[in-house]
């Protein structure tokens, strides 16, 4: 079954000429990419958060096999929804679900059910395919949409997909899709976020789940961000690094009610 594009045209350009222009635009030329086990890129409309997302993608190198992990916006659906067999479509053509990557982490991750409900109008999943596909276009995908949660059953999920790529055999990169805080001013969207990126940095998924809740930080991916630390910990990631941030401000020049994105990868 085909997923149809939800926000093609609205959070992108809705051409595959435009797209392409755009993304040519969006991501530097980097000569030397680097293998990263996971990062955290923002979902925003592309004029807000594409540049941020285009630095991260210029950096890291796109191996054939993605798994993209994002937070449910609308709530539909099971809590933990891995989207079932087929592709997703994109201006720039579609992308094959990994059947094989499929299994394996049904078979290996508590909690998650395939469901397509929650995929349906999700756009956080979305947004970040066209970057992926632009840089590899023969990928395949494996994509997880995440409810709200406690440490304990993240920790969970994120062995279980670790063990999962584990089994897979071949390099997997995890996206965590995620914006910072929202609708705040620059200046308190710029404390807050440094809060939570702080813990991502020191690979702590539980301090980052644990910060966003004392703080009142507004980190709608948080629990996808969570879920990957955990499972690049156990693949054997020693590092974390912040390759971008900047606000909806810097775009709009108002600076009263933003939203915050970063741009993070770990190794």
């Amino acid at each position: 079954m085909q997923r149809q594009p939800a926000v093609a045209g609205q959070f992108y350009p809705g051409s595959e000429h435009t797209l392409r222009t755009a993304l040519s635009q969006l991501i530097p030329e980097n000569a030397s990419p680097q293998r990263v086990k996971g990062i955290i890129s923002p979902h925003a409309g592309y004029v807000y958060s594409g540049s941020i997302a285009g630095q991260l993608f210029s950096r890291i190198a796109i191996p054939a096999t993605v798994l993209i992990l994002g937070p449910n916006h609308h709530g539909t659906g099971v809590a933990a929804a891995l989207y079932p067999e087929g592709e997703w479509l994109t201006p720039l053509g579609g992308a094959p679900i990994n059947s094989r990557l499929n299994s394996l982490l049904l078979r290996h991750t508590p909690y998650i059910q395939s469901d397509r409900v929650a995929h349906q109008l999700e756009h956080s999943l979305e947004v970040q395919l066209p970057f992926i596909q632009y840089l590899r276009s023969d990928v395949t995908i494996s994509a997880i949409c995440l409810g709200h949660g406690d440490y304990v059953p993240l920790r969970e999920i994120g062995a279980g997909i670790a063990a999962a790529i584990r089994e897979y055999g071949e390099e997997v990169l995890i996206v965590a899709s995620s914006d910072m805080t929202h609708y705040e001013s620059a200046a308190s969207a710029h404390r807050k976020d440094e809060m939570a990126l702080e813990r991502a940095l020191a690979l702590d998924g539980k301090g980052l789940l644990e910060v966003c809740h004392s703080q009142g930080i507004t980190m709608c991916g948080v629990v996808p961000a969570t879920v990957m630390i955990e499972a690049a910990l156990q693949l054997g990631a020693l590092h974390a690094e912040l390759v971008a941030y900047g606000t909806s401000g810097d775009v709009t020049g108002d600076n009263d009610q933003v939203v915050g994105y970063a741009a993070v990868m770990v190794y």
